[in-house]
């Protein structure tokens, strides 16, 4: 049986993060020629080519793709125990941003996720709109944020996916000769999006009867039986319906809601944290 060297797998996932070899030796503090022997070695251990040229630079193998996930979530592991054998606490800030949807649904479950992980840790908690958090995150004011917007140059982790639904007030009353009463964000968002693709590709009319620019708000207008709005099953409640098949609109795709991190200097301790919270069941 082999064994891989951590070292070795620190400076791997550092050349793939950093998306270059010479990037990763002013992460890891050696020289570029060091990091190259390094993955040599690191090829040499696992018997499999983890690199191949594309053009001028080198991109990963199906092999490389597959050690990136092992590596990742061996070196947390490796970390977590050497600070749980040191008596050493994790202590520091890192600021998470959420969407108003997941509040009260899968935000207390990543915070209480954190709290085991690291007791010491502070969270600073920024709510807002998917969209204006990833990019709060690309521009560095947060360290990592959940979103339901895509964001492929992250590193992303999958909290949850959940079906988007045609929802409404308990007392609303669908009146199909008419146009669909939309109650959606006030600027370009996921939901507002999909709502309106889907109702179009269906031949369902519509109009925009209520804007908000928070989910506060397009909920508060949907309870007060004002329209119909397209969103996770997340923002459902005692006074809020699912509208029916009866209703004939057009069946929604499900969203993801993602743990995105920067791929790119990313604070250590969010790093940290993003490492370990993929071990945790969501």
């Amino acid at each position: 049986m082999r064994n891989l060297d951590m070292e070795l797998l620190r400076t791997f996932v550092a050349v793939v993060e950093r998306e270059s070899f010479a990037a990763a030796a002013q992460s890891v503090t050696r020289s570029q020629s060091a990091v190259t022997q390094q993955m040599q070695r690191l090829e040499t251990q696992s018997g499999k080519r983890l690199f191949e040229r594309s053009g001028r630079a080198k991109r990963l193998t199906t092999e490389g793709r597959q050690l990136l996930d092992y590596a990742r979530r061996l070196l947390a592991l490796n970390d977590e125990a050497c600070m749980a054998i040191d008596g050493r606490s994790v202590t520091g800030e890192v600021r998470l941003g959420a969407p108003h949807d997941i509040a009260d649904t899968i935000l207390p479950n990543l915070l209480a996720h954190c709290s085991t992980l690291y007791p010491e840790l502070k969270i600073a908690i920024h709510m807002g709109r998917s969209p204006h958090l990833v990019q709060a995150l690309r521009q560095g004011d947060i360290d990592m944020t959940v979103a339901a917007c895509e964001a492929p140059e992250l590193r992303a982790l999958t909290l949850r996916t959940s079906p988007i639904v045609w929802m409404c007030a308990a007392n609303y009353r669908h009146d199909p000769a008419r146009p669909l009463p939309l109650i959606v964000a006030a600027e370009s968002s996921l939901f507002r999006r999909l709502a309106i693709e889907h109702l179009e590709r269906a031949g369902v009319s519509w109009r925009i009867t209520y804007t908000s620019p928070t989910v506060v708000g397009v909920r508060a207008a949907v309870r007060a039986g004002l329209g119909v709005t397209a969103r996770s099953v997340e923002m459902l409640g005692n006074d809020l319906r699912v509208l029916g098949d009866d209703a004939a609109l057009p069946r929604l795709p499900d969203v993801s809601f993602n743990l995105y991190l920067s791929s790119l200097g990313a604070q250590p301790l969010a790093q940290r944290l993003f490492d370990s919270l993929q071990h945790c069941s969501f």
